[in-house]
């Protein structure tokens, strides 16, 4: 059985670039890359999990100035799902409350409508 062939990140932005100039078949056949292949790449870069952005020292963001900006984004989410689960916890006790009171409700209707 063939051992399966790695590509580094930079081959398959290439590629995937020479894919949209020539069309993915005529690339697939002239790079010898598996025409599958070559489209999981281009799958891969429309959903953003092949980085395609050139870098360049004007857009490129240091590695502490993202991640400061990963540990805000996650305090802000913690945030909304503390709030959120709050939110949600006052919802269930306000519908069991509701809801008892519709059973008293009814069975007081009940206890009338027997008399």
């Amino acid at each position: 059985m063939a051992e399966a062939k790695s590509y580094d990140k930079s081959y398959k932005e290439q590629a995937v670039k020479l894919a949209g100039k020539i069309g993915n078949k005529k690339a697939s056949d002239e790079l010898g890359v598996p025409y599958s292949t070559l489209y999981g790449w281009i799958k891969a870069a429309e959903s953003g999990d092949l980085d395609m952005k050139e870098r360049t020292p004007e857009n490129a963001m240091s590695l502490a100035e993202e991640n400061r900006q990963l540990r805000k984004e996650t305090k802000e989410q913690a945030k909304e799902i503390k709030r959120l689960n709050e939110l949600n916890e006052f919802l269930e006790e306000a519908s069991a409350f509701f809801a008892a009171s519709r059973q008293r409700s009814a069975k007081k209707k009940e206890g009338n409508s027997l008399h």
